[in-house]
């Protein structure tokens, strides 16, 4: 349930937003027949009205009031169309503001009424704005339709990372990395066995989760602990918590669960999914009679909006012996903020958290996404002198059920 305001406040911008695209749409149809016009807008406010119910809805209604993937598509459409309407909103504003403009200067130094270009009650509206605002709108929602498909589209990234202090015989190691499951998004179990059978085809000497389970409740893994269990690796599978972990964004107690004991519950099944869940400590790991530590921590966020529940020092103590360390911290600000200034000798930091916002542009030499304006690290590799950071861009999903341009992602690490 949210505030009443706060929803009331959301329909008067929608609404708002509507007014103008609807304005937009009698500038291009202008050159239609009446009765044509009449259809157009009637479908558009009943799209209108439609949206707004739903939104109603999905707001005011519990989780399990609508079949979990009506209610997910239910809100990525409304979603979607929220911004669409917001870019088309900026073409429009565009051309209010030359609208104004003209107004202004033929007020000022136009002497003949004559003169002045007007339609109706004002300047008239320009059709190219219109229909660039509306095709932008369009192509944008489309798009956000078209990444419904992609979900579960997950892509292996491979990676060598070369370390002068790697001992020998940990060279040539396999490391699978992947983050952000977000089981309780999932509606196709078969297609998330896809991605564990992927990750086994790779033989991986080493795994590591790096946080987000689950979306907010320890119960959404359960009906997945049959695939996840599956993996498997000779240096063992490491995992850690990431800021959904914790339930912090739903109300407890939750069929009589408490967060607590939700969290709890959360370690139980990483455990009986035989991952070793690192929870601000730090483990040996044995390769032909050599070791390096592998070393995991709570969620920490230099994101004043995301906890800081990780304990560095705790699960850095005593690791100073081995001559290779791997972090494993959900979040990527926390590798500038703390493990740069603080832990040089870190060779190795795991993260996800971002999923790229599960929207942008990835092509050779170059990439973006909106995401990248919150996280300076939010995808791929990132490095200074001797430190290196890999974000992962997600295995999973959360609120928009897609993927644009930035697909799920299996990292297979080379050590060299």
């Amino acid at each position: 349930m949210r505030s009443p305001i706060a929803v009331l406040i959301i329909i008067i911008i929608m609404l708002l937003l509507d007014r103008y695209v609807y304005l937009a749409l009698k500038t291009v149809s202008m050159n239609m027949s009446p009765k044509a016009r009449s259809i157009l807008f009637a479908i558009y406010w009943l799209v209108v009205i439609v949206g707004i119910v739903g939104y109603l809805v999905f707001m005011t209604t519990r989780s399990d009031f609508l079949p979990k993937a009506f209610r997910t598509y239910l809100f990525a459409t409304i979603v979607g169309l929220f911004f669409a309407k917001v870019v088309a909103f900026i073409f429009f504003f565009i051309d209010d503001i030359r609208r104004m403009l003209t107004w202004v200067i033929q007020k000022l130094f136009i002497s003949h009424p004559n003169d002045l270009v007007v339609e109706g009650d004002g300047i008239s509206r320009s059709v190219f704005l219109s229909w660039l605002g509306l095709a932008a709108g369009g192509t944008l929602f489309s798009t956000l339709v078209y990444g419904f498909s992609n979900k579960y589209d997950y892509h292996v990234k491979r990676v060598k990372l070369a370390f002068d202090n790697l001992p020998e015989s940990f060279r040539g190691t396999r490391l699978v990395h992947f983050s952000d499951v977000h089981s309780g998004s999932f509606m196709n179990k078969k297609a998330v066995k896809r991605g564990i059978e992927m990750i086994m085809a790779e033989k991986p000497d080493l795994i590591v989760f790096s946080g987000d389970l689950v979306n907010n409740e320890a119960t959404e893994i359960v009906p997945y602990l049959d695939i996840f269990s599956q993996l498997k690796a000779p240096l063992g599978v490491y995992s850690t918590f990431g800021n959904h972990d914790y339930g912090d964004y739903v109300s407890w107690p939750v069929d009589g669960v408490t967060k607590e004991q939700n969290l709890r519950n959360l370690a139980t099944h990483h455990a009986t999914l035989g991952w070793r869940l690192l929870m601000n400590e730090h483990l040996p790991i044995q390769k032909g009679g050599e070791e390096i530590a592998i070393m995991g921590i709570e969620n920490w966020s230099a994101k004043a909006r995301f906890p800081k529940y990780g304990d560095m020092a705790k699960a850095y103590a005593g690791s100073e012996k081995y001559p290779f360390k791997i972090l494993v911290s959900h979040d990527p600000s926390h590798w500038e903020a703390q493990v740069i200034p603080q832990y040089g000798d870190v060779d190795l930091t795991l993260s996800g958290h971002t999923h790229g916002m599960q929207f942008g542009v990835e092509i050779p030499g170059f990439k973006w996404s909106p995401v990248q304006y919150v996280y300076k690290q939010w995808a791929g590799l990132y490095e200074t002198s001797r430190q290196k950071l890999y974000v992962n861009r997600g295995y999973g999903f959360i609120g928009y059920p897609g993927r644009v341009g930035i697909l799920p992602e299996i990292t297979v690490i080379e050590l060299v």
